[in-house]
């Protein structure tokens, strides 16, 4: 089997969600079913890039990975695009017999066997800024095939007041599960600076939100990486 990815890199941090700040090797899987509105990662979603993405199969990425940790153990981040749309368990058990930690993120519109192998599962349904639509069908069959395995965490994030409405819809639909916030980065473009000034008061923006509603479940982080690289890619 070939598994296609747009890109292994680092080690680097995590820049958001449950892991945040700990260290990762990432596998950014090509191919999306999604096509969001501010998605930061195009390089990995739209076809007109496919040219550019490995036809790999799972001992050349785990070669990669193990190469680029230096064979130490540490967590590897399936990304993309969707990573659903991909079969990873072969990937995934290559890891584990050396000891990897796995963690997967997808919006939870594919669910797949392999996602009860992972260490961390993080479903990040795409609010109303994205023009998507949540199959919530489809995100509770994501839960049921995780089952108890993998902690399995819910982020969102956050443009708007009506984003932000939206998440507080979906975190009352899913109590059971630990729930991330972040602000939405309309910077997407990687050749342009970030302006850090509008971030942090995105970031204040989503906070005061919380504070002031006295809605205490989720979390709200910033990325962390953008705060660091901006939009750049491979960090």
């Amino acid at each position: 089997m070939t598994l296609r990815i747009a890109e292994i890199f680092g080690p680097t941090i995590q820049g958001e969600g449950a892991l945040i700040g700990e260290p990762t090797v990432f596998v950014r899987a090509g191919g999306c079913d999604y096509r969001c509105a501010w998605c930061d990662s195009m390089h990995a979603v739209d076809s007109k890039y496919r040219h550019d993405w490995a036809a790999m199969d799972p001992a050349q990425v785990w070669d990669e990975v193990r190469e680029l940790s230096g064979g130490q153990p540490l967590t590897v981040s399936i990304s993309g695009g969707n990573p659903a749309i991909q079969d990873f368990a072969p990937l995934i058990a290559l890891g584990k017999l050396e000891g990897y930690r796995f963690a997967c993120e997808t919006q939870g519109s594919v669910a797949k066997p392999w996602f009860g192998d992972l260490d961390t599962l993080v479903l990040s349904p795409k609010p109303p800024s994205s023009g998507e639509v949540t199959d919530w069908d489809a995100f509770d069959a994501c839960l049921k095939a995780a089952g108890n395995a993998p902690q399995t965490v819910m982020k969102i994030v956050i443009f708007d007041d009506a984003d932000y409405q939206w998440a507080k819809d979906a975190a009352a639909r899913y109590p059971h599960l630990p729930l991330y916030l972040q602000p939405g980065n309309p910077e997407v473009d990687p050749d342009l600076p970030v302006d850090l000034q509008q971030t942090t008061d995105r970031l204040l923006w989503l906070i005061e939100k919380v504070t002031e509603d006295k809605w205490f479940a989720p979390r709200v982080l910033p990325q962390l990486h953008v705060l660091v690289w901006g939009n750049k890619r491979g960090v």
